[in-house]
Protein backbone atom coordinates (compact mmCIF):
# COMPACT_ATOMS: atom_id res chain seq x y z
CA UNK A 1 0.00 0.00 0.00
CA UNK A 2 1.26 3.46 -0.85
CA UNK A 3 1.85 5.36 2.39
CA UNK A 4 -1.21 7.60 2.27
CA UNK A 5 -2.89 5.94 -0.73
CA UNK A 6 -3.98 9.17 -2.42
CA UNK A 7 -5.22 10.82 0.79
CA UNK A 8 -3.92 14.35 1.30
CA UNK A 9 -2.83 15.08 4.86
CA UNK A 10 -2.17 18.72 5.65
CA UNK A 11 -0.52 19.70 8.92
CA UNK A 12 -1.88 22.98 10.30
CA UNK A 13 0.47 23.11 13.28
CA UNK A 14 0.34 21.89 16.87
CA UNK A 15 -2.09 18.91 16.76
CA UNK A 16 -4.39 20.08 13.96
CA UNK A 17 -4.63 18.07 10.74
CA UNK A 18 -6.77 18.49 7.63
CA UNK A 19 -7.45 15.40 5.52
CA UNK A 20 -8.84 15.26 1.98
CA UNK A 21 -10.01 11.76 1.08
CA UNK A 22 -9.96 10.05 -2.30
CA UNK A 23 -13.76 10.46 -2.40
CA UNK A 24 -13.49 14.23 -1.98
CA UNK A 25 -14.45 14.43 1.70
CA UNK A 26 -12.64 16.69 4.16
CA UNK A 27 -11.89 16.00 7.82
CA UNK A 28 -10.22 18.08 10.52
CA UNK A 29 -8.93 16.65 13.79
CA UNK A 30 -8.56 19.06 16.73
CA UNK A 31 -9.35 22.34 14.95
CA UNK A 32 -7.18 25.14 16.31
CA UNK A 33 -6.44 27.44 13.41
CA UNK A 34 -7.19 31.15 13.75
CA UNK A 35 -5.20 31.77 16.94
CA UNK A 36 -2.71 28.93 16.46
CA UNK A 37 0.71 30.64 16.31
CA UNK A 38 2.15 27.68 14.39
CA UNK A 39 -0.45 27.81 11.62
CA UNK A 40 0.71 29.94 8.67
CA UNK A 41 -1.69 32.53 7.28
CA UNK A 42 -1.77 30.70 3.95
CA UNK A 43 -3.27 27.61 5.65
CA UNK A 44 -5.99 29.34 7.68
CA UNK A 45 -8.62 29.47 4.92
CA UNK A 46 -10.85 26.39 5.13
CA UNK A 47 -13.19 26.22 2.14
CA UNK A 48 -15.02 22.96 2.87
CA UNK A 49 -15.50 20.64 5.82
CA UNK A 50 -17.47 17.40 6.13
CA UNK A 51 -16.21 15.98 9.44
CA UNK A 52 -14.66 17.14 12.72
CA UNK A 53 -13.06 15.00 15.42
CA UNK A 54 -12.17 16.37 18.86
CA UNK A 55 -9.78 14.56 21.19
CA UNK A 56 -10.41 16.67 24.31
CA UNK A 57 -11.62 19.99 25.58
CA UNK A 58 -8.55 22.24 25.83
CA UNK A 59 -8.62 25.40 23.74
CA UNK A 60 -5.53 24.42 21.74
CA UNK A 61 -7.63 21.53 20.35
CA UNK A 62 -11.10 23.07 20.19
CA UNK A 63 -10.39 26.72 19.38
CA UNK A 64 -12.32 26.77 16.08
CA UNK A 65 -14.85 24.00 16.64
CA UNK A 66 -17.86 26.26 17.09
CA UNK A 67 -17.08 28.66 14.25
CA UNK A 68 -16.31 25.86 11.77
CA UNK A 69 -19.32 23.84 12.89
CA UNK A 70 -21.72 26.71 12.39
CA UNK A 71 -20.21 27.64 9.02
CA UNK A 72 -20.05 24.17 7.43
CA UNK A 73 -22.35 22.01 9.61
CA UNK A 74 -20.01 18.99 9.47
CA UNK A 75 -20.57 15.71 11.25
CA UNK A 76 -18.76 15.92 14.60
CA UNK A 77 -17.50 13.16 16.87
CA UNK A 78 -16.34 13.80 20.44
CA UNK A 79 -16.83 12.46 23.93
CA UNK A 80 -20.30 12.61 25.45
CA UNK A 81 -19.60 15.54 27.79
CA UNK A 82 -18.25 17.74 25.01
CA UNK A 83 -21.23 16.80 22.85
CA UNK A 84 -23.55 18.24 25.54
CA UNK A 85 -21.49 21.43 25.74
CA UNK A 86 -21.50 21.89 21.97
CA UNK A 87 -25.25 21.28 21.87
CA UNK A 88 -25.77 24.12 24.33
CA UNK A 89 -23.77 26.33 21.95
CA UNK A 90 -26.22 25.60 19.14
CA UNK A 91 -23.89 23.27 17.25
CA UNK A 92 -25.63 20.68 15.07
CA UNK A 93 -24.68 17.17 13.93
CA UNK A 94 -22.79 16.32 17.11
CA UNK A 95 -22.21 12.62 17.75
CA UNK A 96 -21.30 11.95 21.35
CA UNK A 97 -19.47 8.67 21.89
CA UNK A 98 -17.02 7.00 24.22
CA UNK A 99 -13.87 4.92 24.21
CA UNK A 100 -14.08 1.64 22.36
CA UNK A 101 -17.02 2.86 20.32
CA UNK A 102 -17.21 3.07 16.54
CA UNK A 103 -19.12 5.40 14.27
CA UNK A 104 -19.25 5.83 10.49
CA UNK A 105 -19.14 9.42 9.28
CA UNK A 106 -19.32 10.24 5.55
CA UNK A 107 -18.01 6.77 4.68
CA UNK A 108 -15.13 6.81 7.20
CA UNK A 109 -15.01 4.42 10.15
CA UNK A 110 -14.00 6.26 13.32
CA UNK A 111 -12.95 4.41 16.48
CA UNK A 112 -12.45 6.29 19.74
CA UNK A 113 -9.49 4.90 21.71
CA UNK A 114 -7.87 5.67 25.02
CA UNK A 115 -5.58 8.56 25.94
CA UNK A 116 -4.23 9.77 29.28
CA UNK A 117 -4.40 13.53 29.79
CA UNK A 118 -6.88 16.05 31.20
CA UNK A 119 -9.83 17.79 29.53
CA UNK A 120 -11.71 20.98 30.32
CA UNK A 121 -13.56 23.92 28.79
CA UNK A 122 -13.13 27.48 30.06
CA UNK A 123 -16.34 29.52 30.30
CA UNK A 124 -15.60 33.01 31.61
CA UNK A 125 -14.14 32.53 35.08
CA UNK A 126 -15.24 28.90 35.29
CA UNK A 127 -13.47 25.73 34.24
CA UNK A 128 -15.94 23.05 33.13
CA UNK A 129 -15.29 19.33 33.06
CA UNK A 130 -14.68 18.27 29.46
CA UNK A 131 -15.01 14.51 29.76
CA UNK A 132 -12.11 12.13 29.33
CA UNK A 133 -9.51 12.71 26.60
CA UNK A 134 -9.20 10.24 23.74
CA UNK A 135 -7.44 9.36 20.52
CA UNK A 136 -8.94 8.14 17.24
CA UNK A 137 -8.28 5.49 14.64
CA UNK A 138 -9.75 6.61 11.33
CA UNK A 139 -10.22 4.09 8.55
CA UNK A 140 -10.58 5.80 5.17
CA UNK A 141 -12.68 4.56 2.25
CA UNK A 142 -9.92 2.36 0.84
CA UNK A 143 -8.88 0.85 4.18
CA UNK A 144 -5.96 3.19 4.96
CA UNK A 145 -5.81 3.75 8.75
CA UNK A 146 -4.51 6.73 10.71
CA UNK A 147 -4.08 6.80 14.49
CA UNK A 148 -4.26 10.29 16.04
CA UNK A 149 -3.12 9.80 19.63
CA UNK A 150 -4.44 13.13 20.95
CA UNK A 151 -2.59 14.53 23.94
CA UNK A 152 -1.28 11.60 25.94
CA UNK A 153 1.52 9.97 27.83
CA UNK A 154 2.71 6.56 26.73
CA UNK A 155 0.56 3.68 28.01
CA UNK A 156 0.89 -0.06 27.65
CA UNK A 157 -2.41 -0.56 25.83
CA UNK A 158 -0.98 1.20 22.79
CA UNK A 159 0.13 -2.34 21.99
CA UNK A 160 -3.55 -3.33 21.82
CA UNK A 161 -4.28 -0.39 19.51
CA UNK A 162 -1.53 -1.69 17.23
CA UNK A 163 -2.80 -5.28 17.37
CA UNK A 164 -6.49 -4.47 16.93
CA UNK A 165 -6.42 -1.68 14.37
CA UNK A 166 -2.96 -1.92 12.73
CA UNK A 167 -2.65 1.76 11.77
CA UNK A 168 -0.63 2.56 8.66
CA UNK A 169 0.32 5.99 10.04
CA UNK A 170 0.50 7.35 13.59
CA UNK A 171 0.27 11.00 14.60
CA UNK A 172 2.09 11.20 17.94
CA UNK A 173 2.76 14.09 20.34
CA UNK A 174 6.44 14.59 21.11
CA UNK A 175 6.63 18.02 22.78
CA UNK A 176 7.13 16.84 26.38
CA UNK A 177 5.85 18.69 29.49
CA UNK A 178 2.12 18.24 28.67
CA UNK A 179 2.46 15.02 26.62
CA UNK A 180 5.00 12.40 25.66
CA UNK A 181 8.46 13.54 24.69
CA UNK A 182 10.56 11.82 22.01
CA UNK A 183 11.79 9.10 24.39
CA UNK A 184 8.27 8.04 25.33
CA UNK A 185 7.04 8.44 21.75
CA UNK A 186 9.82 6.13 20.52
CA UNK A 187 8.52 3.42 22.85
CA UNK A 188 5.00 4.15 21.61
CA UNK A 189 6.25 3.31 18.11
CA UNK A 190 7.48 -0.04 19.43
CA UNK A 191 4.16 -0.81 21.10
CA UNK A 192 2.13 0.23 18.05
CA UNK A 193 4.49 -1.53 15.62
CA UNK A 194 3.97 1.37 13.23
CA UNK A 195 6.50 2.29 10.53
CA UNK A 196 5.35 5.80 9.60
CA UNK A 197 4.91 8.62 12.14
CA UNK A 198 4.06 12.30 11.89
CA UNK A 199 5.14 14.10 15.09
CA UNK A 200 2.85 16.77 16.55
CA UNK A 201 2.31 18.97 19.60
CA UNK A 202 5.87 20.28 19.63
CA UNK A 203 7.56 23.63 19.01
CA UNK A 204 4.37 25.70 19.24
CA UNK A 205 5.55 27.25 22.50
CA UNK A 206 9.08 27.31 24.01
CA UNK A 207 8.31 24.72 26.74
CA UNK A 208 7.41 22.11 24.10
CA UNK A 209 11.01 21.09 23.55
CA UNK A 210 10.80 17.66 21.90
CA UNK A 211 12.08 17.44 18.33
CA UNK A 212 11.47 15.14 15.34
CA UNK A 213 15.23 14.72 15.00
CA UNK A 214 15.44 13.17 18.44
CA UNK A 215 12.51 10.85 17.68
CA UNK A 216 14.28 9.77 14.47
CA UNK A 217 17.43 8.96 16.41
CA UNK A 218 15.54 6.87 18.93
CA UNK A 219 13.55 4.88 16.35
CA UNK A 220 16.28 4.30 13.76
CA UNK A 221 16.69 0.67 14.85
CA UNK A 222 12.96 0.11 14.24
CA UNK A 223 13.02 1.35 10.67
CA UNK A 224 10.44 4.03 11.51
CA UNK A 225 10.04 6.85 8.99
CA UNK A 226 9.50 10.11 10.89
CA UNK A 227 7.67 12.50 8.57
CA UNK A 228 8.30 15.93 10.10
CA UNK A 229 5.79 18.07 8.24
CA UNK A 230 6.13 21.81 8.55
CA UNK A 231 2.92 23.68 9.45
CA UNK A 232 1.08 24.28 6.19
CA UNK A 233 2.82 21.37 4.45
CA UNK A 234 0.85 18.54 2.83
CA UNK A 235 1.72 14.86 2.64
CA UNK A 236 0.40 14.18 -0.86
Amino acid sequence: MKLNNGIKIKYLGHSTFLFHTVEGKSLIIDPWIETNPACPDSARDIDALDMLLITHGHSDHTGDVISLAKKFKPQIACNFELSLWLGKKGVQNVNGMNKGGNITLEGLKVTMVNAFHSSSVVEGDSVLYGGEPCGYVVQFEDGFKVYHAGDTCIFGDMELIGELYRPDLALLPIGDLFTMGPEEASHACRLLDVKHVIPMHYGTFPPLTGTPERLSELTRDLGVEVLALKPGETLD
